[in-house]
């Protein structure tokens, strides 16, 4: 289960603490231009060491290709990529070989496959999304082709959130502050959080939130390929995330539906809705509206202070880890997010092409 897609396939592998994380892309159309400093882009979004309130960790974070691509251009054969781990300290994990940390994946891991690499988190480590970066940053090209574009950015930290939906911001501007947020006063609120909790040795959570403009009607199976689902399953896959949402989500619960209902017009010869309470998706199809959506990130299991837990056999006793973590995921997660939302709608956009009916 280390591959994602259905015709666009990423099959991920790697390490935190290995030699390098890498991927193999399948089923990406041929003859496709590549834009390779937007593709490092997006690895230089998302690797550490960043800004004050990301893990100190230093990576280059240089994408080597290795095959699928010949003079720039995509041929229709597998792509081959691989990023090298050079900074890694491996130490300061010795104290972790032996117990479980709190909330993390060591002891499921453990129970799962009788052994685990307690580097890092191994391949549990947010290290692996080195490689849905990648994939991500070629599957936003071709949608952008199409006229397809997807941001995400932070919206909530903690208890310092937005109060306005994604059309009251300029989602250009996410990039001018370390958080990822289009509110600049939100934003040093949200800094000021995350740099208190690290601070304490403490993690924080937040959520991150997603729109995709420009998606075509019919993108979606009706029974068990819903778009949602596909969005659904690609956003719960990531590090941390605990709770996905799109369009009004849970609270559309708390309506009725002639409140709630998007209704139709005729806009001028052409079909439209004066709401977009779907969050553009009805019945698990894309109707043409904007994509919107809601990423729910726990805090961060490693705490850099005294937790109880256990040991390896069952002992109980105290663990205080030591090593470079983030105290919030959330500004490196955004393109995280970007990437497997692009690869979800790449994906069904290919599967709608081969029923040929546009």
């Amino acid at each position: 289960m280390n591959t994602f897609g259905n015709i666009f396939r990423l099959t991920s592998f790697g390490e935190s603490h290995g030699p390098g994380i890498g991927g193999v892309i399948d089923g990406c159309p041929s003859g496709f231009e590549l834009d390779m400093e937007a593709i490092q882009r997006e690895l230089n979004r998302r690797k550490p060491g960043q800004s004050r309130i990301t893990t100190p960790r230093k990576e280059d974070d240089e994408v080597q290709f290795l095959s699928g691509i010949y003079e720039g251009k995509t041929t229709g054969t597998p792509i081959g990529f691989i990023v090298w781990n050079k900074n890694q300290h491996s130490a300061d994990y010795d104290n972790m070989k032996q117990v479980y940390r709190p909330s993390h994946a060591d002891y499921t891991y453990q129970m799962k496959y009788g052994i685990r690499d307690p580097r890092g988190g191994g391949r549990s480590s947010a290290r692996e999304t080195i490689s849905r970066c990648v994939a991500g940053a070629i599957a936003r090209q071709i949608l952008a082709k199409q006229g397809i574009d997807i941001n995400a950015y932070t919206s909530q930290v903690g208890n310092i959130c937005l109060d306005k939906s994604w059309e009251a911001y300029d989602l250009s501007r996410i990039e001018e502050n370390p958080v990822r947020c289009p509110d600049p006063e939100k934003a040093v609120e949200m800094e000021e959080l995350i740099a208190k909790v690290k601070g304490q040795g403490d993690t924080i959570g937040g959520i991150i939130s997603g729109v995709i403009t420009g998606v075509p009607v019919g993108l979606g199976e009706p029974v068990f390929g819903k778009l949602h689902a596909a969005l659904g399953n690609a956003m719960l896959s990531i590090n941390a995330v605990k709770g996905f949402e799109y369009g009004d989500g849970f609270a559309a619960a708390g309506y009725r539906g002639s409140e709630r209902n998007d209704c139709f017009f005729n806009d001028n010869g052409k079909i439209n809705v004066r709401t977009n309470h779907s969050g553009g998706i009805q019945g698990g199809i894309s109707n043409g509206q904007p994509i919107y959506f809601r990423v729910a990130f726990k805090s961060v299991a490693t705490l850099l202070r005294e937790q109880e837990t256990v040991d390896m056999e069952g002992n109980d006793t105290i663990l205080k880890a030591r090593g470079r973590h983030d105290a919030c995921v959330l500004p490196r997660a955004v393109p995280i997010v970007e990437a497997m939302a692009a690869m979800t709608i790449l994906d069904y956009w290919l599967m709608q092409q081969t029923r040929n009916c546009w």
